[in-house]
């Protein structure tokens, strides 16, 4: 893919600490930007984050918790003490937990709410001043969604992930309206099956085994293909929005 360089961007990578969000944060420090690294485990971060700076880039790891409201809050406060303002956000912290909806599982329900949706939301209302006022000055500025083709597909087992992730889905095509008239774009990045640690969260070993036969089947994308795909769609004009990507192994139906 073709790129324009990232130099003297200001990124945020919620989820950082493996998968797609170290890919992302590894990509988009290589193009240029300085990247702030959130995530819960501050063991894996530092070792992203030494990864970035010794490639040559810029890193910040933040240990943060997006379902915290103090935790976002001190992590705001963390990074623009340390690199100012910032004009590109990864929201990518989520958790995939699988059972039947007649399991009942009220405690993963909420997690995956309180950390899929509104941690989200607590990440753009954390950051909106600062796209609102990069896009101001005639800068770029991105908000970047990270959601689910469960948004769109049906999984069995996966229905409460999935209406997390389609709320994720509207949420983006929501504030396209409130920020596109600002100049601030808003992406939202639909990954099909990712080699990542979500699978492993489920502790229902029957849907495992159902989730991994279907990866068996199919294939995986690597973490990096995604962060390819992000690091392109942020790297456009500023007048270029790509509202919507979706992007799945090629076997995937």
């Amino acid at each position: 893919m073709s790129y324009e360089n990232l130099t003297g961007r200001t990124a945020v990578v919620t989820g950082a600490a493996s998968g797609i969000g170290e890919a992302v944060a590894v990509l988009l420090a290589e193009r240029g930007a300085r990247v702030a690294l959130l995530a819960r485990r501050e063991q894996r971060l530092e070792e992203v984050a030494a990864k970035i700076t010794a490639g040559g880039g810029s890193a910040l790891a933040v240990v943060a918790d997006v379902t915290d409201d103090a935790s976002v809050a001190a992590a705001v406060a963390r990074i623009h003490e340390a690199y100012g303002p910032v004009d590109l956000v990864v929201n990518n912290a989520g958790v995939m937990l699988g059972n039947p909806v007649e399991a009942g599982r009220l405690d993963e329900w909420q997690r995956m709410i309180d950390t899929n949706v509104t941690g989200v939301l607590r990440v753009i209302r954390a950051f909106t001043g600062d796209l609102v006022a990069a896009a101001g000055e005639g800068r770029t500025a991105d908000l970047v969604d990270i959601s689910s083709v469960g948004a769109h597909l049906a999984f069995p087992n996966y229905a409460v992930y999935g209406a997390t992730k389609a709320a994720v889905t509207h949420l983006s095509q929501c504030l396209r309206t409130e920020f596109g008239p600002r100049d601030v774009r808003v992406t939202n990045v639909e990954p099909g099956f990712v080699e990542s640690e979500l699978r492993l969260h489920t502790d229902n070993a029957e849907v495992s085994g159902q989730v991994d036969g279907m990866l068996e089947a199919v294939g995986t994308l690597a973490a990096e293909e995604l962060a390819d795909v992000v690091a392109y769609a942020v790297s456009r004009p500023r007048h270029v929005n790509l509202r919507q990507i979706m992007a799945m192994p090629t076997r995937q139906a």
